[in-house]
């Protein structure tokens, strides 16, 4: 069955990316629906997988985690893949892990508090089985950091049916 975002939904989803503690009273009345109305269609921007949750955005530098790193990495045949993503995937430095194309099987953005801490992370990723090299990139500064992104009215991608195909 097909889903879509309409622009109303496009406008909730656009409101909670940019204050995700709106009082559902609040985004009622910015898109001109009862409360009723507007709670009803976030539990089913929910139920679909479109609104996977909600968040506290934390400053990591407050929190002495001063190191921001991208690190690209060699993992070497298949057989590696899936246990290189299970350990990795429970690190807590990995903030995200994409699998890419081009130079290296994955890329990982991490936060340490500090070079030395960097350092035991980056002895403790090349210690992982099928793990061949590691290229580290430390950010600098930081200009924009979000998980938002553009809403607009559209149809939904089923993963299911695709799944099915």
């Amino acid at each position: 069955m097909a889903h879509s975002i309409d622009e109303i939904d496009a406008k909730i989803l656009e409101l909670l990316q940019r204050d995700g503690r709106m009082k559902r009273s609040d985004v009622a009345e910015e898109v001109n629906l009862s409360l009723s109305a507007v709670s009803e269609r976030m539990r089913k921007l929910e139920a679909r997988g479109v609104i996977e949750g909600y968040r506290a955005i934390v400053d990591a530098k407050r929190l002495h985690l001063d190191i921001t790193a991208f690190i690209r990495v060699s993992v070497d045949g298949s057989e590696h893949y899936a246990d290189f993503v299970d350990r990795v995937t429970g690190m807590d430095e990995v903030l995200e892990l994409h699998s890419i194309t081009g130079s290296g099987s994955h890329v990982m953005k991490v936060r340490t508090k500090n070079t030395t801490t960097l350092e035991r992370f980056l002895s403790d990723i090349q210690a992982i089985p099928g793990v061949s090299k590691t290229t580290t990139s430390i950010t600098l500064s930081t200009f924009k950091e979000t998980r938002a992104v553009p809403t607009e009215p559209m149809e939904l991608y089923d993963y299911d049916a695709d799944d099915r195909n």
